[in-house]
């Protein structure tokens, strides 16, 4: 039987349906479990070597299990014998590649992150931790999203999670073998993604509905939380009444609490990180509010910076993390992970900022509790993101350590001030950089999709006729209209393979189109021009309103800093 998008949560299953908490660790915050094999042979040569090998391993557990806030790394290790176990998948398996993120002005290049928590039942540790029987060893859900959007100037960073029961259009994903799911023809649950070929259709399917592109993944399962909270000794969470997540049939986490600060680890922060009934108003949303105060806390406490101090523990935990976590290949390495967690090192907590996807409640037949984007408010977020603004409206700053630049840029390597080689984070599917042709050898196919995605208007009668002639006119002499159509709100324009990537930028520059609007497809045959919504008449299209310089209140903003974050409990969850 195919397994439902939203579990059942009974008493001893400890709310199958609450996120996984592999979710939090999707978050990043906690990929290490309990056990795993290797010992540190003590350092020869006195208490300076000493001390210098607990640093590395501190840094080995710290990058691994809290990677999305990249608060430690005290030293550096490569790890031979653990890279050929870090497990795989691919980036991404829709048919729209945006390329990864672009450098900017200075030559910085943000990264944008995606945080995926499987709620895997696939081995004895996820099924005891996750419950729920009659789910073991089925397909996994993505009941975590979130991404990590780390600014190029390495000044902040800002992370929007999507929640759970959010319901979208699915794009086609190819697995590599070859296997096709068709694209979605109605709104499916966002944590489906992941029964799709893998994490790499997660990736898709944000990229579709955001249009950021995403450089790289990290998925997790249960594992991890527990050990990650036993390693750094309990994170202070907060309650402002009483809680028990357990109701009359026997759903709910189980987690209770006294009112005010706890300090959580083991498996009661996998049930925090799980709840659901006991929170706010007992649905999804609050869960995310929780999961947002959890990692904000465990931030801080790495920066303090007093706990991991056990090599041989830290190497377990540093060899489970592995055994946890999923990544794509441009991860695939030991010290590429460390790259990537000197990167996120440099956001002080108090220009971190957790933000939920604005969203309504759906009112389409059958999605009763399901949401969906709250059209101009999640779509301002997301434009923050593409154009690299910080979320809580401080704008770019110094950054610690100073801000690097992209792969290639110049810099003054150990200069006072000087930015540092940044590391070698943009995927594979990254374009050609070869200088584009002149416009007359540049062909164009301009296709009609005035009517934007949800059919709502007719579409511009002759309008590809119209905007070929306006390329033609610009010196895109073998431009020319197609009788195909498509269905866009914002003009795009598409290419088929790298070698046309620096043409389609051509053609977007000519048009006054942003760079975002240059996407990799597989889905058309060579450049082509999608007139959306936005260009319905005129020579150009309608020019976006100005970008926002502070995430709207419906994301609910978390800062980093912010230590007296407190859950409300809902109300029948009380003791």
């Amino acid at each position: 039987m195919r397994r439902s998008s939203v579990r059942g949560e009974g008493a001893n299953a400890q709310a199958a349906g609450e996120i996984s908490g592999g979710g939090a660790g999707a978050s990043g915050t906690v990929p290490p479990q309990r056990g795993g094999s290797g010992t540190a042979r003590p350092a020869r040569g006195g208490p300076g070597r000493r001390q210098g090998r607990r640093r590395v391993l501190r840094w080995t557990a710290s990058v691994l299990s809290l990677l999305i806030l990249g608060t430690s790394a005290a030293g550096y290790l490569y790890y031979r014998h653990l890279n050929g176990s870090i497990h795989t998948d691919e980036l991404n398996l829709g048919e729209t590649k945006l390329g990864g993120s672009k450098p900017n002005a200075f030559g910085q290049t943000p990264l944008n992150i995606l945080l995926i928590g499987s709620d895997a039942r696939d081995d004895e540790a996820n099924q005891s931790l996750g419950g729920a029987t009659e789910t073991f060893g089925g397909p996994p859900l993505a009941d975590v999203q979130m991404l990590l959007h780390l600014s190029a100037d390495r000044s902040n960073m800002s992370v929007v999670s999507m929640p759970r029961d959010t319901i979208l259009m699915m794009p086609k994903c190819t697995e590599p073998g070859g296997k096709v799911h068709p694209a979605s023809k109605g709104l499916v649950q966002t944590n489906e993604s992941l029964q799709r070929g893998g994490p790499g259709c997660t990736v898709a399917t944000w990229q579709e509905l955001t249009k950021i592109p995403i450089d790289h993944f990290m998925m997790i399962d249960f594992k991890g939380v527990v050990s990650m909270a036993d390693a750094i000794g309990g994170v202070p969470v907060c309650v402002e009444e009483n809680v028990h997540s357990r109701n009359r049939e026997g759903k709910g986490s189980g987690l209770k609490l006294p009112k005010g600060t706890s300090v959580i680890q083991g498996e009661q922060a996998l049930q925090w990180l799980r709840t659901r009934y006991g929170f706010e108003d007992g649905t999804d949303i609050g869960r995310t509010h929780a999961q947002h105060q959890y990692m904000t806390s465990m931030a801080r406490e790495f920066r303090k910076n007093a706990k991991l101090t056990n090599p041989v523990k830290l190497n377990s935990l540093a060899q489970a993390a592995i055994e946890a976590m999923v990544v794509d290949t441009g991860l695939n390495k030991i010290d590429k992970l460390y790259d990537l967690s000197m990167e996120l090192k440099k956001v002080p907590p108090g220009r971190i900022t957790m933000t939920t996807m604005p969203w309504v409640y759906s009112t389409k037949p059958g999605m009763d509790g399901r949401v969906e984007p709250m059209a101009d408010e999640a779509e301002a977020v997301f434009r923050m993101i593409r154009e690299d603004i910080a979320l809580d409206g401080k704008g770019s700053g110094t950054p610690e350590g100073g801000a690097s630049p992209s792969p290639g840029a110049s810099a003054s390597p150990g200069a006072p001030g000087s930015p540092s080689t940044a590391p070698s984070t943009a995927p594979s599917t990254a374009p050609s950089t070869a200088p584009a042709a002149a416009p007359a050898k540049i062909a164009v196919t301009v296709r009609n999709a005035t009517g934007g995605k949800n059919g709502a208007e007719t579409r511009v009668k002759n309008r590809a006729n119209d905007v070929a002639a306006v390329l033609t006119g610009k010196g895109f002499t073998k431009a020319a209209a197609d009788t195909q159509t498509g269905a866009e709100d914002i003009t795009v324009v598409r290419y088929a393979t790298d070698a046309q990537a620096a043409d389609a930028g051509a053609v977007a520059t000519a048009l006054g189109l942003p760079a975002t609007s240059v996407q990799k497809s597989e889905e058309v045959p060579g450049i082509t021009l999608f007139v959306g919504k936005d260009w319905r008449t005129g020579d150009a299209p309608t020019p976006p309103p100005p970008a926002p310089t502070v995430a709207p209140t419906s994301a609910h903003a978390l800062n980093g800093d912010n230590e007296g974050a407190c859950m409300a409990v809902q109300p029948g969850f009380t003791w």
